[in-house]
Parts: C-alpha cells; structure tokens; sequence
C-alpha cells in the first residue's frame, strides 16, 4: 500500500469517526475537539495538496487527540468505532 492509500484511508476513517462524535460539557473536551478537528483540517489541505506523509501524520495526530479525549470521558463513539481506539 502506498502512503497515498494509507493517508486516503485514514482520512475516511477519522471523517466517519467525526461525524459520529460527541463532546461532552467539559470546557476542556472543546479544546481537544479543535485540536483534533484541526489536525483533521490540515491533513485535508495536505492530501489535497498531494503531501501524503504530511497528511497521514496529521490524520494520526487527530485519532490521538481523540483517543486521549476517550479516555478522559470528553468524548463518545459508537460502540462499533471503539475497536479503532485503546480506550
């Protein structure tokens, strides 16, 4: 598999994971929610501007943001997206 193909997978995976993500009241989850809805940004910017390495560690950085907020009960996903996170 090419970085193409890695960074284009990641990419569908944290959209699917965002569009079924919820933040809890805590004003320290909107912090990691725009951290990691930036990462997610940039890595867009950076696929579509043909920079794949760049756009695969951005899509990485946001799944972290978002596995970090799991376990600090900022966040919630579907019981089916939680085998792609540690929490």
């Amino acid at each position: 598999m090419s970085i193409q193909e890695y960074a284009k997978k990641e990419m569908s995976r944290i959209k699917a994971i965002f569009e079924k993500l919820k933040t809890s009241n805590n004003p320290k989850a909107k912090h990691f929610h725009d951290f990691a809805s930036n990462y997610y940004k940039d890595g867009i910017y950076f696929f579509n501007n043909k920079k794949f390495i760049e756009s695969f560690e951005a899509f990485i950085i946001s799944w972290a943001y978002i596995d970090c907020g799991l376990k600090l009960k900022f966040f919630q996903v579907p019981k089916e997206q939680k085998k792609w996170f540690t929490a």
